[in-house]
């Protein structure tokens, strides 16, 4: 998720200094907590190194899969070897694996910045995840069921909340932000806990995988060389569900023109695309799309005010054939239609407006002028399914103990974005690794790490093809966070699973390119 500013300048305005409770009354599989490690507050006290574990199980395509799911804090360390942070994780170890050296070991994270793991841990992978309806949308009374689809019937899998999300939190205020919140601080510090958390549940030997959500890719992206470079761990797989830019150039008029695929999906969706259109299945009314995109619409974007009336017009017909607006509104936009007043725009005569990451949603503004909706209308309706369900989960499920505020939403900023090539780091860890694979998994309806640019980061990473065999995409028919949608969380997950199984290299099998 990214640019939800109403949201981060909400929590900027007031920060507490919410610090976690030592924990106790623990059940009797918990690992002690460390004393020495408490920092401690007038009211509260948070224990940087301590965890709580149960034992529970759950049937995957038909199996039966026992498991420990283990839930505390790992610190952070500085240069200087002195803890700065707990980090908060959840952890799920299938328990009837006795070997673990090819037992796969995923990472996960979500995005914001500053949003927790929580997503994918309960909406997506996990074994546990939220009640909601088939479609994605919030039902009541809230609460938890089991994952039918979940991935732990082949892999392990380590939520992670990064600093200042979930309850995840920095020692005290004396410690620098810089160390935290940015684009290569977060990957530093991340990557350094990920080789703690390895070598303290020895998992040396198992093959590696990061998943990333959102912003979550651009930082799964930077840690596979990070990694690499600074931790001298190698890792099997990298996915990216719902990619960012990862810091690959665009400039505004291939920013502008790569969005009209996604406009066409969404016109799709809603019905309003002219009838030869309509009547064809979505992935197949698509191509045409993005035939136009790259060989009509982009160059007449380059041409600016140079575009003859004649072609102007032309190209005005066919964005509004695409996009499900009005030839007028595309002309006074100068062809160049911006996300807010589309999502404002394209249902305006009905009285709706459409989400922002996932456009099936549908908003009801105070007035129905304007250039952009007042509310992000899928927003509102996760928040209102996922923040009752993730604490019912910790707080009741597992029993982990603490007054602190479980942050969906962190004070992150200001988030130091300078210097991002994440793109470019994930390509050079590719190509040093030749066990490294990636998948890249989209929603056509999401209008915020929409489709078209998530598959152009793909051509513009390895503009000279030599990793196209270990990169694939795939598509679903629903948004930003696609798994909500039934079908798609099974489907998902099977992509997931196939992924992680394919990109297993056979035992004795050299890391290495060869001749032809």
């Amino acid at each position: 998720m990214k640019n939800f500013a109403f949201y981060l300048l909400f929590f900027g305005g007031c920060i507490p200094a919410l610090f976690a409770q030592k924990q106790k009354d623990q059940p009797a599989e918990a690992v002690a907590s460390l004393p020495d490690k408490t920092i401690r507050f007038p009211h509260r006290s948070l224990n940087i190194d301590s965890v709580i574990s149960m034992k529970s199980s759950v049937t995957i395509k038909g199996q039966r899969v026992p498991y420990t799911v283990t839930a505390g804090t790992i610190p952070v360390w500085d240069e200087n070897d002195k803890p700065v942070a707990g980090v908060f994780f959840t952890y799920y170890e299938r328990s009837d694996i006795s070997d673990r050296s090819s037992r796969p070991l995923v990472f996960s994270f979500n995005g914001g910045p500053g949003t927790p793991s929580v997503w994918m841990e309960i909406g997506y992978t996990g074994p546990r995840i939220l009640k909601i309806d088939d479609e994605g949308y919030p039902v009541q009374p809230y609460g938890m069921k089991d994952n039918p689809y979940s991935i732990l019937d082949v892999a392990d899998m380590v939520y992670v909340d990064p600093v200042n999300t979930g309850f995840s939190r920095p020692v005290n205020e004396e410690v620098p932000r810089k160390k935290f919140f940015g684009v290569n601080a977060d990957v530093k510090y991340l990557a350094s806990w990920i080789s703690t958390f390895i070598s303290r549940y020895k998992r040396w030997a198992s093959p590696k995988y990061l998943i990333g959500e959102s912003y979550g890719t651009t930082r799964v992206s930077g840690l596979a060389l990070e990694l690499q470079n600074a931790q001298w761990i190698y890792l099997n797989g990298i996915v990216l569900v719902s990619p960012t830019g990862l810091g690959i150039e665009r400039g505004g008029v291939m920013d502008a023109a790569l969005l009209l695929p996604y406009y066409a999906a969404t016109a799709w969706y809603h019905k309003v695309l002219p009838p030869d259109l309509q009547q064809k299945d979505l992935t197949a009314m698509l191509p045409e799309v993005e035939k136009f995109t790259i060989d009509e619409y982009l160059p007449a974007l380059t041409r600016g005010g140079s575009l003859p009336a004649t072609e102007r017009k032309r190209i005005a017909e066919k964005v509004a054939r695409y996009s499900g607006l009005g030839i007028k509104a595309v002309l006074q936009n100068n062809l160049s239609v911006h996300t807010d007043f589309y999502w404002k725009e394209l249902l305006r005569d009905k009285g709706y407006t459409i989400g922002r990451l996932d456009s099936r949603y549908l908003g009801v503004d105070k007035k129905d002028g304007g250039d952009r909706p007042d509310y992000n209308a899928e927003l509102t309706a996760w928040l209102h399914a996922f923040t009752p369900a993730i604490n019912m989960f910790l707080r009741d499920e597992l029993n982990y103990k603490t007054d602190l505020s479980y942050n969906m939403f962190g004070n992150v900023y200001p988030w130091d974005n300078e210097n991002d090539r994440t793109g470019e780091n994930l390509r050079q860890a590719m190509a040093q690794n030749p066990n490294l694979h990636l998948l890249v998994q989209s929603g056509y309806y999401d209008g915020a790490c929409d489709y078209f640019n998530a598959r152009f980061n793909l051509w513009q990473m390895d503009p000279g093809g030599k990793l196209q065999d270990r990169m694939s995409w795939e598509g679903y028919r629903s948004g930003h966070m696609m798994y909500l949608r039934k079908e798609d969380l099974a489907t998902g997950n099977q992509h997931l699973r196939d992924f992680i199984l394919r990109t297993i290299p056979r035992q004795g099998k050299g890391a290495k390119y060869g001749r032809e």
